[in-house]
């Protein structure tokens, strides 16, 4: 499989890896609706067998339990060990609301949680998940936190999630910005304009996530497919599921499937090639 080296750091991973988001299964705000853990253990698995040489979680994804599924997977894997990249400062209380937190106290004990269940020493890569709400505080003291763990040797590498060119600026003052990760697809490109060409420029790696639009551009969701998605599926509120958007979208998964059938690949297939053909990636 095609490796990529990954902004300033020592890693050279595959250009396609494994997004654990859905792992976190049912029961919180962005589900991917119910999951059966040995199915999401044995994805892990097959991805691994195929090459794949990342796995990507985050402390919020189920509220913690894709990270514990994550590490079941590595335990029971008897291959090279991936690299494990997550994610920090979505907090969540006993209720299951999730909030944005960045204080240095509260990005510590998220290190220390995520450590404890991923059942590891050092995170390859930790990301800040989320920038502060635009106008609020908690940016620079929430990256130079980062970059204490990674100074400590809790964490080797350190990243962003979700920033535009600004917040990335903000946080370079304070240290390197390895990677960001970005939604990026052939429907939600609003990155190429400024974010992309700032991170060539800057050797910022950028891990794009969602390329498939959340399943949408796989070939295998249909209206009927959205029409049916549970309450507890994110994507049932996401108005690229919808209408008047998912009849566009349907139609470009259609073309997609075109150019798939002359070089015998699935839609999916196409929509993630299409995604990397970008240098900045």
């Amino acid at each position: 499989m095609e490796m990529r080296k990954l902004g300033n750091s020592d890693m050279k991973i595959t250009s396609v890896g494994f997004g654990a988001w859905a792992l976190g299964g049912s029961g919180w705000e962005f589900a991917w609706g119910p999951q059966d853990d040995a199915d999401s253990i044995a994805a892990i698995h097959r991805s691994l067998e195929l090459g794949v040489n990342w796995v990507d979680t985050a402390a919020v994804y189920g509220l913690g339990h894709s990270e514990e599924i994550v590490a079941r997977a590595l335990k029971e894997w008897r291959g090279p060990r991936p690299y494990v990249f997550t994610k920090c400062v979505l907090r969540w209380n006993a209720k299951g609301n999730i909030w944005k937190e960045f204080t240095p106290e509260s990005i510590r004990r998220e290190c220390e949680d995520s450590l404890r269940r991923l059942q590891v020493d050092t995170i390859d890569l930790y990301q800040m998940h989320w920038p502060p709400d635009d106008g609020k505080p908690g940016l620079e003291q929430a990256w130079q936190t980062l970059a204490a763990l990674k100074t400590e040797g809790k964490v080797r590498w350190i990243g962003v999630s979700n920033f535009n060119v600004a917040q990335i600026k903000r946080a370079e003052k304070s240290a390197v910005v390895t990677s960001l990760q970005p939604p990026y697809s052939i429907i939600r490109r609003q990155i190429e304009a400024e974010t992309l060409p700032y991170c060539e420029k800057q050797a910022i790696g950028v891990i794009s996530y969602a390329p498939m639009a959340s399943g949408l551009l796989t070939g295998a969701m249909t209206r009927e497919r959205a029409a049916a998605l549970p309450a507890d599926d994110f994507r049932s509120r996401n108005p690229e599921f919808r209408e008047p958007r998912l009849s566009k979208n349907l139609e470009l998964v259609e073309r997609l499937r075109q150019v798939g059938a002359r070089h015998r690949r699935a839609p999916g297939e196409v929509a993630i090639a299409w995604t990397l053909r970008h240098p900045a990636i």
